[in-house]
Parts: structure tokens; sequence; C-alpha cells
């Protein structure tokens, strides 16, 4: 893939990959916060937010966190 290909899809690319650190980082915050889960909770939370891409933390925000 030459550099003149990547330039091409970059204006797709760069909003995506920061929508994805964004959620990341989001979800990671209230996860370190959430008093209401246990260690093990926070721990498998964790993995799923970092390694199931956009999704993971999409995930957590919903059914992860407990009511305040």
């Amino acid at each position: 893939m030459a550099l003149p290909d990547i330039m091409e899809y970059l204006p797709i690319i760069l909003p995506l990959l920061l929508l994805q650190i964004i959620l990341m980082v989001t979800a990671l915050l209230h996860l370190v916060k959430n008093d209401r889960l246990d260690r093990n909770n926070k721990i498998v939370w964790a993995l799923v937010i970092i390694f199931v891409n956009t999704i993971g933390p999409i995930l957590y925000l919903i059914f992860g966190r407990k009511e305040d």
C-alpha cells in the first residue's frame, strides 16, 4: 500500500480512531471509579473494553455500569 493510498482513506479512518479512543478512555475511567463492581468484574469489563474495540466500551456503558 503506497502512501497516497493511505492519505486517501485518512479522512475516514481518523474520526473512527478518535471515536474509539474517546469511548475507551471514558469507559475505563468510569470503570475505575465504579465502586459497586468487585475486582473480578472490573478485570473482565476492562478486557472487554480494551479488546472488543468500539462495541466493548459501548456494552460497558450500557450494561456494565450500575445505576448510581
